[in-house]
């Protein structure tokens, strides 16, 4: 009996020892399969990567997968997802350059070629993100000049334009790259006159960029714009829009008053922007703004001005000058020398007659 209890107890031993094994070796597997989960996501295939619920930062040898599957497949759905997952990736700015590096930014790029609209907007997405590293510009300021004439020519409003007018408007940040829209700042103010209010926002941001440079200034003063753009600045606008313009004029203004420069003879044509920002009724829309309820609105407008009648002009307290003559600006100064200068050709040019006529067509206009 003895021996059997021994055999007994030697069996419910190995038992136990046998379930705390398998306890162990569940534990320890478990932990393996955890660890090789993490250890194998970087060996995932490429189209597992484009999966949505993937989330954690791609390293190179995903992103290198990804760029491949761009190049390979004729799938439109995988490419794109693939653009996507690219695209979010962008937003890392150590991404930014391994992109780069691997020759990411001409594979994103071409498919913008592509006439799948929702294809060409998320390759716009990606170069976008992918834009915010000056040293990317370099690469993506080659699909500037086509990005433009999607913008210009494709659907008013779409998905397509407004992710072109964002990549624009990161691409003209600085001043590098802001000359190669010079020839396209004519249509852009009619995309902005046309387009919603989400359209409008895009294009004014885009715009804020250039006037801000004063080598943009002549190019923006002689852009042909339709009369309707002054209606931007009546004081029921949306704040967002209303701020954005009445801050686009004081930057081209600003940019003005650094240069110092006086012309006699404007090359500006009539129906030109220049034409629009310093008549008579732009004028009379700024001093409205006066009395807007908005207090922002207020100093954006003609803060602490007061418009006087002068012999030959209406003179505004401080800031800067242009001159008109029935209704046609011959001169713009800061420059009190200038001031002088022009005030000495109305005297000695015209009668006293011609004179009452000047003074009812001349305007100051002031730098804000």
């Amino acid at each position: 009996m003895g021996g059997a209890r021994d055999v007994g107890w030697v069996a419910a031993g190995l038992v136990l020892a046998a379930g705390a094994c398998y306890c162990v070796y569940r534990l320890t597997c478990g932990r393996r399969r955890g660890g090789r989960r993490l250890r194998l996501r970087p060996s995932r295939s490429a189209e597992d990567l484009t999966n949505g619920s993937y989330d954690d930062v791609l390293n190179a040898e995903q992103l290198q997968k990804l760029l491949y599957l761009l190049e390979s497949t004729e799938d439109p759905a995988i490419i794109e997802r693939a653009l996507v997952t690219v695209g979010n990736s962008a937003a890392f700015s150590a991404n930014q350059v391994v992109i780069r590096e691997l020759g990411g930014i001409p594979v994103v790029g071409s498919k913008i070629n592509s006439p799948n609209q929702s294809i060409k907007e998320k390759a716009l997405n990606a170069l976008n993100n992918l834009s915010v590293n000056v040293e990317n510009q370099i690469k993506i300021k080659v699909y500037v000049n086509q990005v433009c004439e999607d913008v210009l020519s494709g659907p008013l409003n779409s998905a397509v334009q407004l992710a072109g007018l964002r990549l624009l408007t990161n691409m003209t940040v600085t001043n590098d790259h802001q000359h190669m829209l010079r020839s396209y700042i004519t249509d852009l103010f009619h995309v902005l006159l046309t387009g919603n209010g989400s359209t409008k926002v895009q294009v004014l941001k885009l715009l804020l960029n250039l006037s801000e440079n004063p080598a943009m200034t002549d190019g923006l003063l002689g852009a042909q714009v339709d009369s309707s753009f002054l209606s931007l600045y009546d004081g029921h606008v949306a704040k967002e829009i209303l701020l954005r313009v009445l801050t686009l004029f004081q930057n081209i203004n600003n940019c003005l008053k650094k240069e110092g420069c006086l012309v006699i003879h404007p090359t500006f044509t009539k129906g030109s922007l220049f034409y629009l920002l310093y008549g008579e009724e732009c004028a009379q829309k700024m001093r409205a703004l006066v009395y807007h309820q908005d207090a922002d609105v207020k100093e954006k407008g003609y803060p602490d001005t007061e418009m006087k009648p002068g012999r030959n002009i209406f003179t505004i307290e401080k800031g800067f000058s242009i001159w008109w003559k029935h209704g046609v600006p011959i001169g713009y100064s800061s420059n009190v020398h200038c001031k002088r200068s022009i005030l000495g050709c109305f005297n000695h040019l015209e009668d006293n007659s011609r004179q009452r006529q000047v003074t009812d067509s001349c305007l100051l206009a002031q730098v804000l």
